[in-house]
């Protein structure tokens, strides 16, 4: 059984009201992650997944699975993997980061995949954990893009599975604080 929460948005001002949504995994079943990656790739969005190398190629394997070329769709870049923790240093450096990127911030909308499993499971304290969340968050947050955060509840503790929880709803009273906001000042 997994858990399963839509949070907040994760989209800028003007993105639909579409919610990011946190799955707690209990299995290693990464079904979650292949229908909200295969739903977006099949209309043509561009799919982003953040996790570690394992959990990227068993989704490879399983996007192959469904009838996808993931080859070919990792090729034109409408399917980027990004190899955590590796891939946190290049996403968070203060020079542009998207320079010489397959991220497409001119796509029309965007899905983000975010597997933090790698990070519960490696020794990385939650405060070290949590404040990546934060800031791949805001990193996201201009691409319109919509999400998910999963991570696998035995590679968590109960505290830090309510933290990120927490993080996640801080997240979306800030963003629908400030939709409200934007929304008073056109009306």
């Amino acid at each position: 059984m997994n858990m399963s929460f839509n949070l907040g948005t994760h989209g800028s001002l003007t993105a639909p009201g579409e919610l990011c949504r946190l799955v707690v995994r209990e299995e290693k079943s990464l079904s979650e992650i292949l229908q909200f990656s295969t739903a977006g790739l099949e209309i043509g969005q561009q799919v982003v997944v953040m996790a570690g190398p394992t959990c990227l190629k068993d989704i490879a394997h399983g996007l192959s699975e469904a009838g996808l070329k993931t080859d070919a769709l990792l090729h034109s870049e409408r399917l980027v993997f990004l190899t955590a923790p590796n891939c946190l240093a290049d996403l968070f450096r203060p020079s542009e980061p998207l320079q010489r990127s397959p991220l497409h911030r001119h796509a029309t909308v965007m899905r983000w995949v975010t597997d933090w499993s790698w990070a519960y499971g490696n020794g990385t304290d939650g405060v070290t954990i949590r404040d990546y969340q934060r800031r791949l968050h805001d990193f996201i947050r201009p691409f319109n893009a919509l999400s998910m955060c999963t991570v696998l509840n035995e590679k968590v503790q109960r505290s830090d599975l309510l933290a990120m929880l927490v993080d996640h709803r801080r997240v979306a009273k800030t963003i629908e604080a400030s939709r409200r906001a934007v929304a008073a000042a056109h009306a």
